[in-house]
């Protein structure tokens, strides 16, 4: 049985990628993955345990076929995704197979985080959800139907707060909580 301990991160990425050498790297989104990445290499003990490093890179040209059994095995291997959702966010061929592969069959709890949003504050409106972070959830049609399967928590794009909802058992997969949808209360 594969040992199921990385996070793994969804992120928008055009398709194809840009024809500069930057590729994917010059997408909004891949940008914050990277910078979970870069809190990694610059804290050990941040709680952030990549699923992409798990299998072999893809590259660019890669077909569909190929990404897409590469995506499966890393969704495999995690304990529950972090998904990046900003303005700049699209609903790709890749983000909406990772998204539903990831909830509907993986059963992964979900890590939203909102690289738009900066405070715990700026999620909420009263006792509601801000209606500026629900409507993100229509650029990915198959996270809003999906998502009230697992566990999902919603956080703003800061290294602390990020830091609590990785290290939560409530959003880890053979601890997971309930099934619904939640944030950080202020």
């Amino acid at each position: 049985m594969a040992i199921r301990n990385g996070n793994y991160a969804a992120f928008y990425v055009a398709e194809p990628f840009s024809s500069t050498a930057l590729g994917a790297h010059a997408t909004r989104d891949f940008i914050y993955y990277n910078q979970l990445r870069m809190w990694k290499g610059a804290d050990v003990s941040f709680p952030f345990n990549d699923s992409h490093d798990k299998t072999y890179s893809v590259r660019d040209g890669s077909e569909w076929e190929t990404l897409k059994s590469r995506l499966h095995q890393r969704l495999c291997l995690s304990k529950n995704m972090v998904l990046f959702l900003s303005k700049s966010t699209q609903a790709s061929k890749a983000l909406n197979e990772e998204v539903d592969y990831g909830i509907n069959n993986q059963g992964l709890p979900v890590i939203v985080v909102y690289p738009d949003f900066n405070s715990r504050e700026s999620l909420w409106d009263g006792d509601n959800f801000a209606a500026s972070m629900t409507s993100l959830w229509s650029k990915i049609p198959i996270f809003k139907s999906s998502m009230g399967k697992v566990p999902t928590i919603h956080v703003p794009h800061v290294k602390d707060t990020i830091a609590s909802a990785l290290r939560n058992a409530d959003y880890m997969l053979h601890t997971k909580a309930a099934a619904t949808a939640r944030a950080y209360k202020v």
